[in-house]
């Protein structure tokens, strides 16, 4: 069942149209995340689903009522900014109680209520603090719990963590998870954050210039972008200009044929323009050459250490490409200067249309 059901939405402003003809179905129970750039049209679409703004054609469903001329106030909706919203002298348990009170719950009700919540977000022992006497975090989950506690059929979020901090804003994606986890809720989750995205949600919508580009699970839109864009967009990716050979095979603009795969979607014949796509993490250095792996030579450019992985530029020729490796502890990482061998599995090159990635 579908908590949410978009039909033919478009919304034009005088100088630019936001939302072009977007269709889109949420089901029951899903995390979605409207992922894209500043200006890709994901809070207009957000708004549209809030009722704050309308569209100039195209139907919003809602638990399979037409709510698209229906006012915000009357669709049920929970909401979660940035910025809390919580009212100053009320405490957690007040605020969070607040929603119960406007909708004439029972007392006994709303205690009951607001004790299950307060366990959900891990809040039990702050119910008497003020939002003044909490972190950031904790105000945030109490906006959260303020949302939850009343029961909507869907929730929308739109950027809640943009106004924390990296540690922070890491520790409430994990509160997030699990909240939803626990309670099953639809959520459509605003960011253009593409980790936050892939760390939430059990599908992305990726949108630009008011279109959707591609819509499906993270591992979709990450191991199998659509096209440049979509690539570019979702995590680090080395692009290299080719040239279709055959269905399974490339040639690069210095003369090396590669095996790749070709998306199911793609029509393309042999002689058309390109790009490889390789993940960095995909990559990996070899001693000698390997019949099932792509390997090219290459000299190291630089290296940087950021943690988890050695960062390392290679030059291929004309071009550089990013080779992401788990640093040995003891060993050597391979200097600057150095000759290499890079090497990938076939199944992690594909060919994707060319095109701008702005």
């Amino acid at each position: 069942m579908s908590s949410v059901v978009l039909k033919e939405i478009n919304k034009s402003y005088v100088d630019c149209r936001a939302l072009d003809n977007v269709s889109l179905s949420i089901e029951d129970g899903e995390f979605m995340t409207l992922l894209g750039a500043s200006g890709s049209g994901k809070t207009t679409l957000l708004n549209v689903i809030a009722g704050m703004v309308e569209p100039d054609t195209g139907s919003v469903l809602i638990s399979d009522t037409d709510m698209t001329w229906i006012e915000s106030r009357k669709r049920g909706l929970g909401m979660v900014f940035q910025s809390y919203a919580l009212v100053p002298h009320m405490t957690v348990e007040e605020n969070i109680a607040f929603p119960l009170k406007i909708r004439r719950l029972s007392r006994s009700e709303i205690r009951q209520r607001v004790s299950g919540i307060l366990k959900i977000v891990q809040l039990e022992h702050l119910a008497k603090r003020k939002p003044r006497e909490l972190s950031g975090g904790q105000q945030q989950r109490v906006a959260i719990a303020r949302c939850l506690v009343y029961e909507p059929p869907v929730i929308l979020m739109d950027e809640p963590l943009g106004a924390l901090d990296k540690k922070l804003r890491d520790q409430l994606q994990r509160e997030i998870r699990r909240i939803h986890q626990e309670t099953r809720v639809t959520i459509i989750y605003v960011t253009h954050d593409q980790e936050e995205a892939l760390f939430l949600s059990d599908r992305i919508c990726l949108m630009r210039g008011g279109r959707i580009e591609q819509l499906g699970t993270p591992e979709d839109l990450y191991f199998r972008p659509r096209n440049v864009f979509v690539a570019d967009f979702l995590g680090e990716s080395n692009l290299l200009d080719c040239k279709v050979e055959s269905a399974k095979t490339v040639r690069l603009p210095g003369g090396q044929v590669l095996r790749a795969t070709l998306p199911e979607h793609d029509d393309a014949e042999i002689g058309d323009d390109r790009q490889l796509m390789i993940r960095p993490d995909r990559l990996r250095f070899v001693e000698n050459d390997d019949s099932a792996l792509n390997t090219l030579e290459g000299i190291v450019d630089a290296t940087a250490f950021v943690g988890e992985v050695t960062r390392y530029t290679v030059r291929i020729g004309q071009v550089s490409v990013i080779v992401k490796a788990r640093p040995i502890p003891g060993a050597c990482p391979r200097s600057a200067g150095s000759t290499v061998r890079v090497a990938w599995a076939p199944e992690d090159a594909l060919i994707l249309q060319p095109g701008s990635t702005d």
